[in-house]
This record gives C-alpha cells, structure tokens and sequence, in this order.
C-alpha cells in the first residue's frame, strides 16, 4: 500500500466510528424521547438515521477491504447487494434531506396551518414515495447487471462492464442523478432561501422595536445599549448560517462525487483512482455530518443525549460505589474471621 491508500484508509476509518457512535446516539435520542417521537420531522431523520447507519456498517467496511486489497471484496453477489443498497440509501438520504427542508418550510412560511398540512399521515405518504423513488434506480440498474465493484472509487456501486450499454448507461446514470441529487438541490435551495426570507423579514421587525425602545430609553447603559445591537447582530447572522450548513454541507459532501461520476462516462478526461476514492470519502462524510446537522447540535437534542450520558454515568458510579462497599465488608469479614 502507498502512502496515500493508508491516509485514504485511515480516513474511512476514522469516518466509520464517528458516524456509527453518532448516529446510533441519534436513534437513542429518539428512542428515549417521548417529546421527539412525537414531532412529524422525527419521522424523517429516523429515516436519513437508518440509512446513515446501514451505510456506515455495510458499505463503508467493504470501500475499506476495495481500498486495501485493490478488489473486490466478497463474491458478485455480495457485491451486488451492497452496490444496490449503496445506490437506495443515498437516493433515499438525500430525499429525506430534502423532506426535512419542506417540513421546515411549511413551519416557517405556513406556521399556522402547519398541523393541519403535515401530519403523521402526510409525513409517511411522503417516506412511501422517498422508498419507492430510491428503489426504483437500484432495481432498474440490478437488473441490467449495472451494480458491480468499481476500481475508481474502490466500491460497490453502479458499474456498467458491457462496451455495449455505454449509451443506455449514460442515458440512465444521468437521469439518475438529476432525479436524485439535482432534485435534492433544488428543493433545499427553494425552500431554505424562503425560510431565510421570512427570517430575515422577522429579524427586521425585531430590529426596528429595539431601536424604537433604545431610542426612548434615554439613561440606558451604554454597555447594555451595546449587547442589544450585538445580539441583533447575532440573530440577523443566525438563520444565515444555519441554512448555509444545510445547503453547504449537501453540495461540499455530494457535488464533488456526483460530477466525478458524471465527468467519468465521457472517454476523453482521465480520473485519477485517488481523486475517485477521495470523492467517495467525501460522500461517505455526509453519513458523519448529518446527525450534528440535522440532530445533535439542536437544542431538544442535546438536552436529550446529556440526559441519557448524565444517567449512563450516575448507573455506572452507583455500581462502582457498590461493588466498592462490598469488597469492604469482605475484607472486615475476612479480618474478623
């Protein structure tokens, strides 16, 4: 192994812990909240959860062996199933992004009429269409034999290996991503900048009553003058930065893998098998990102997880405190005997 497949190596490595030990705190959270089962947008990052974590045990571990070993790791039929997991979980994870930034919309833009235009009912007629529109491209390109072990990117993934089919996997490898990615994309930008306007909107209301009130508070303190127009600051910053995350994240982690896929069916540019396994890299830190993003870094959250680790600490000194008094009355025992 060179020098760059042990860094490329660690990095998977690294990627997988990271993104197993969060997301799995993730599905605690839910899982010990009653307050987060109850919410419509649980729904939704119960499912970009889900595919997070089967991406991270199944998918991960074998671009690791490909990076290793420089093969293919397992029979073809491995091989395949893993290639069409690969292929429905980013589908369906870069949906249920999208699905979390309608839910996000309707509650900004339409807050009241928001219970009544997405409940529980419309959260899983949309999970019912995010499965049905992700499996649909796996099944389709299984069936051609489409799905196999990619050198360039040392995976399992959409791989034509038939001269033959070029065309036709052009034609479907781009409607793939347009459908996918591209759709993704759109949806996040429409629906965060209309947030972002309404933000923006609400933020200059704020501003102009707290100018009102420190205009007619004459003997207020300059220093707290000064921390009122640092925490206006603040907020007009606030819903700018998040909604950059949002959409920063999605293109910085899938962009640079979706057009290296795109650029790799044209003959003429050569990619360096590096640059591949790089990029996938890249795709795979979305798995580690998306739980502090979309979950972990929120307030409900985070109040949950310090709960559920604060607990896990007090059962574990509450057993140490008692195997502790017990080898002591062993050992009284003992002297007494």
């Amino acid at each position: 192994m060179s020098i760059w497949e042990v860094i490329l190596a660690f990095v998977v490595v690294v990627l997988m812990l990271v993104a197993l030990l969060a997301n799995v705190l993730v599905l605690m959270c839910f899982l010990y909240s009653a307050d987060i089962r109850k919410q419509v947008p649980g729904l939704f990052i119960l499912n970009l959860t889900f595919c997070n974590l089967l991406m991270t045990v199944l998918n991960m571990p074998l671009t690791l062996a490909g990076i290793i070993y420089k093969s293919q790791p397992g029979g073809d039929q491995i091989c395949h199933i893993v290639g069409f997991l690969e292929t429905f979980l980013t589908t369906n994870s870069m949906l249920s992004m999208a699905a979390l930034s309608i839910d996000r919309w309707i509650a900004v833009v339409f807050p009241l009429s928001y219970h009544s235009k997405m409940r529980y009912r419309d959260a899983a007629l949309i999970l019912s269409y995010m499965w049905l529109h992700s499996v649909s491209f796996p099944i389709v390109a299984a069936s051609l034999s489409w799905v196999g072990f990619h050198h360039l990117y040392a995976s399992c993934t959409l791989y034509n290996k038939r001269p033959e089919d070029r065309t036709q996997f052009v034609i479907f490898t781009g409607v793939f991503h347009t459908l996918s990615f591209l759709l993704s994309l759109i949806v996040l930008c429409f629906t965060y900048l209309k947030v972002l306007k309404v933000a923006r909107f609400h933020c200059k209301r704020i501003d102009v009553i707290t100018m009102q009130t420190l205009v007619l508070l004459v003997d207020i303190h300059p220093s707290v003058r000064e921390r009122c127009l640092e925490e206006q600051k603040r907020r007009r910053q606030r819903a700018t930065k998040k909604i950059s995350t949002f959409i920063g994240t999605f293109i910085l982690c899938f962009a640079p893998y979706v057009i290296t896929r795109l650029v790799e069916l044209s003959s003429v540019v050569h990619i360096s098998s590096h640059w591949g396994i790089i990029s996938k890299c890249l795709a795979y830190s979305k798995v580690v990102s998306d739980p502090f993003v979309y979950s972990l870094l929120r307030h409900q959250y985070k109040k949950t997880w310090k709960d559920i680790i604060n607990k896990i600490l007090k059962r574990s000194s509450i057993n140490s405190s008692a195997l502790t008094s017990e080898s002591h009355n062993r050992n009284i025992l003992q002297l007494n005997e």
